[in-house]
């Protein structure tokens, strides 16, 4: 047994090192490994075990197929004809719920463009090809949205022990927000994304490294160098009653062609996920069943109780 849980953390690592953000790997393997080793069994030889194992595990990854259907029919309730809904990014079980909802009710949906990927857009064409109207919204302005909505479903990377959060950067954000307007966030996960992790903010998720959100060091200068260097495009021409405004002539908006964006390297410095606390999210859809986040606690207690 000893040399199969080695060679099951084995595999985990190996999985792990092919992603950047692997806490839903993490997550799913750790439950496998505990289903490893609490497995209750009388086989007679190892042998046995072994086959007896991988048929389990088979089994168990079949059902996992069906589980973002039991959790759209259980979210099906809580989306009332003619919702707006606001959602962030993309999660194949949101799109899940939207579209049986869309079956049997008017909705429309809000997404957030979720840069630096805009994996938004991604949710808007297939929202907007199955028939649902959709609008992208920017990533700052989901308070400017907010008051439009009737209520906020998330994916998730992970539901961790505390009840809390980790998906894709932007949920905090939105779930702070929502709880300030009053409107419900419902949160979607499959039990194998239920994780034995209790961070108290994003500085203590495993993805966290001391490179995120670093300022870079600044580039070497003549030491005699006094003149400080102008941080606008040399190209654009500055009109003497713009300046007298603040602010560049039109003739430098219309003939400049460039496009500001982020480059490679600050993208690295910025976080792909972050933690959304319990006390911000109003339910949890799970195949398990509907969930406080209180509720995750005490189901995972449970479930590696054995």
């Amino acid at each position: 047994m000893f040399e199969l849980v080695q060679a099951l953390n084995e595999g985990e690592k190996a999985l792990r090192e092919q992603f950047t953000n692997s806490i839903s790997i993490n997550a799913g393997c750790e439950l496998f490994i505990a289903f490893v080793t609490l497995f209750p069994h009388e086989s007679a030889s190892f042998n046995d075990l072994r086959i007896e194992l991988v048929q389990r595990g088979r089994e168990y990854a079949n059902e996992a197929m069906s589980y973002r259907g039991k959790i759209a029919e259980l979210a099906l309730g809580f989306i009332k004809d003619g919702s707006v809904i606001l959602t962030h990014s993309h999660s194949r079980v949101i799109m899940e719920a939207l579209l049986l909802a869309h079956k049997q009710k008017r909705i429309s949906v809000y997404v957030t463009e979720a840069r630096p990927r805009g994996s938004g857009i991604k949710t808007y064409e297939a929202l907007t090809a199955a028939g649902i109207p959709c609008t992208v919204v920017l990533d700052s302005a989901v308070a400017y949205v907010m008051d439009k909505v009737d209520l906020v479903l998330v994916g998730s990377e992970a539901v961790v022990e505390s009840g809390g959060l980790i998906n894709a950067v932007g949920s905090n954000q939105m779930a702070i927000i929502a709880k300030a307007a009053n409107k419900p966030v419902y949160a979607m996960a499959e039990s194998y994304k239920f994780h034995r992790l209790f961070p108290l903010s994003e500085y203590d998720l495993p993805t966290h490294t001391s490179d995120i959100l670093s300022f870079p060091r600044p580039p070497n200068r003549p030491s005699n160098s006094t003149v400080a260097r102008p941080s606008v495009l040399q190209s654009q021409s500055i009109s003497p009653q713009s300046l007298k405004r603040g602010l560049p002539s039109s003739s430098a908006h219309t003939n400049s062609t460039s496009e500001y964006a982020m480059t490679s390297e600050q993208i690295q410095l910025n976080p792909e996920v972050d933690y959304t606390r319990p006390d911000l999210i109003s339910l949890v859809f799970s195949d398990v069943g509907i969930l406080t986040p209180e509720g995750v606690s005490q189901y995972l207690v449970g479930m590696f109780a054995g």
